[in-house]
């Protein structure tokens, strides 16, 4: 299980391993350079280049107001050449029939977005770190990005290392290196005499290893929704002094996520590090949000048209939004929510390797290639 408790005597060990291994492969010059290419097309149709100044935009261009459209250049890459996808997201490996899925490109009403370079990708962050930070949903789209570069510059030389809770992917001639730091709920879980606690007010686990970093991509959500000891890793919260078996869980993830901006707003150098929040990843799991009450996501080959969701907004998108308004630090957030539940067509469903139907993530390729996309040009804006 991906939230399982890592000896405190070995996880510093462990992390400082990794690093130093992903480390080795840096370049000696560590000065970006900056290339030039698709930098021009994030104008909108009849205004100026976007600008992004904190968290919000100042131009007429929302990357994340759109609609999706088929697209016969798509995907950015081939499953089976990318060395780096784990099973649960290669679907065509394991029997999708469908390939219609592949060809949607998102959109936005009011500009063109850039198509992904990975080349040029890597020559503006040369000698850089990228960093996700959070759950499954992450490992999606580091899995993603990993893939959209290699498929740009198939031939360089890769070191991958894959570990919990740091796994990494440098591209050696570069020096760029893409971690991924699992820690579901970003805020700890610790040992305590009553068993494993669920803290809403300390982020010490990992936080150490996210300093410094040129890029940071948070996101969490979706674990704080599973219920049962086994499923959700812990026995007990702590909020404040106080220990109690459970409580609402938009509760705990709002105090969570106030813990994690206070711990941004005082040890992110924004000179240094960019930071982002992945936004909520939905699921499809209940038909009748887009009015078909007898299924879910399984046989879905289309996305949704139009480009607002039968279902609605989620609960959760709404307190990160919260919480990113209330922090010093501008931390952009990339808001993915209402997009992704346009796809309902794109998640393994039952072709994720273990025999169930999965409605929570997403195929590789697929959906997360578009979040990287949308990423590339925040970063260009």
């Amino acid at each position: 299980m991906s939230c399982k408790l890592i000896s405190l005597l070995l996880l510093p060990l462990l992390i400082l391993t990794i690093l130093s291994e992903a480390d080795k492969a840096l370049a000696s010059d560590k000065k970006p350079q900056v290339s030039d290419r698709n930098m021009t097309s994030l104008a909108p149709a009849e205004e100026g280049k976007a600008t992004l100044k904190g968290r919000k935009q100042t131009s007429g261009c929302n990357l994340f107001q759109g609609k999706w459209v088929f697209n016969a250049s798509y995907p950015f890459y081939d499953s089976s050449t990318c060395p780096f996808i784990g099973g649960e997201f290669d679907c065509l490996k394991f029997g999708r029939p469908d390939k219609q899925f592949l060809k949607y490109s998102w959109q936005p009403d009011s500009c063109t977005i850039p198509r992904f370079d990975g080349e040029a990708f890597l020559n503006e962050w040369r000698g850089k770190r990228v960093m996700f930070v959070g759950d499954s949903l992450s490992v999606n789209m580091w899995e993603s990005l990993g893939c959209m570069i290699h498929a740009s510059v198939p031939g360089i030389a890769t070191n991958f290392l894959r570990r919990t809770p740091l796994s990494s992917l440098t591209f050696q001639e570069y020096g760029v290196t893409l971690y991924l730091y699992r820690t579901p709920y970003l805020v700890d879980i610790s040992k305590e005499k009553v068993g494993n606690v669920l803290n809403l007010g300390t982020i010490e686990s990992g936080a150490g290893v996210w300093k410094d970093v040129d890029i940071l991509v948070f996101n969490s959500w979706h674990w704080w929704v599973h219920k049962g000891v086994k499923s959700q890793g812990w026995d007990f919260i702590r909020n404040g002094t106080s220990l109690i078996r459970d409580m609402n869980r938009l509760d705990a993830f709002n105090l969570g996520l106030t813990t994690w901006a206070q711990w941004v707003d005082q040890n992110i150098d924004t000179s240094q590090t960019r930071v982002f929040f992945q936004g909520i990843s939905p699921t499809h799991y209940v038909g009748k949000e887009w009015n078909e009450p007898k299924k879910n996501c399984n046989g879905q080959m289309q996305p949704l048209t139009g480009s607002t969701y039968p279902g609605g907004s989620l609960p959760a998108a709404s307190i990160v939004s919260r919480v990113l308004s209330s922090m010093k630090t501008p931390v952009y957030l990339l808001d993915i929510t209402t997009l992704s539940q346009l796809r309902k067509d794109a998640h393994p469903s039952t072709y994720g390797g273990n025999g169930k139907t999965d409605c929570s993530h997403w195929c590789l390729p697929g959906l997360p290639d578009t979040w990287n996309q949308l990423l590339y040009a925040a970063l260009s804006m």
